[in-house]
């Protein structure tokens, strides 16, 4: 095998790591200490918006990737909705501290992140099979990352502070109702998650499933 047919193959594994999506998610984590600077240290509302935009833009950028050009992972399916969460749920919280969001946005988005995460770590304790991330909740994820700095901009800049008002509840509404959209999709499928489990330990003790 020489060296080139040898990188292909590695990059080929679904259980690899450094790709290009994963490394993208990697990067909206560490930048989540540089918004909450511009936030709250600089009072740099503008610029933290313009931030949170462009982190919000490549979710979409890095799961374009993976499937063009064949980088889906394991490690990525789980890296990629918990970068998402996590951006999601501080770029949330600091607005509402900021005093952007108003309170009919922010208390179904916060109380939806903080049951899916007990959620997914209850079903991970039962041994579930890990649920794939949803079409609907990617654009929800999505519609809410434009919907945040939108507000973060009607709360910083007077001058055109309807426009972004404006732009801020289009984006808004339907990103909180395609996340509750997906959040019951996801409760839907998780008996299968769990009879799948039972189904796989049954089949590989079957003299113990047979007592």
């Amino acid at each position: 095998m020489d060296e080139a047919t040898g990188l292909e193959s590695v990059l080929a594994r679904p259980n690899r790591v450094l790709t290009v999506p994963n490394l993208l998610s990697f990067g909206r984590l560490l930048c989540v200490p540089w918004f909450l600077w511009l936030l709250f240290a600089q009072d740099e509302r503008v610029g933290a918006a313009v931030l949170l935009a462009v982190l919000g833009a490549t979710d979409w950028v890095d799961g374009y990737i993976a499937r063009r050009f064949d980088q889906v992972s394991e490690f990525g399916k789980v890296l990629d909705p918990t970068a998402d969460r996590i951006l999601l749920g501080v770029a949330a919280v600091a607005i509402w501290i900021d005093g952007g969001i108003p309170g009919i946005v922010f208390w179904p988005v916060v109380i939806r992140e903080i049951l899916i995460s007990i959620a997914v770590v209850a079903l991970a304790a039962m041994g579930a099979r890990r649920l794939d991330v949803l079409w609907v909740g990617k654009a929800g994820a999505f519609g809410l990352m434009f919907a945040f700095p939108f507000f973060l901009l009607a709360h910083a800049v007077d001058d055109s502070r309807e426009l972004w008002r404006f732009l801020a509840w289009g984006c808004a509404i339907p990103g909180v109702a395609f996340s509750y959209y997906a959040a019951y999709e996801y409760a839907r499928l998780v008996p299968s998650a769990l009879s799948e489990k039972r189904a796989a330990s049954a089949a590989a003790h079957p003299e113990g499933s047979a007592r």
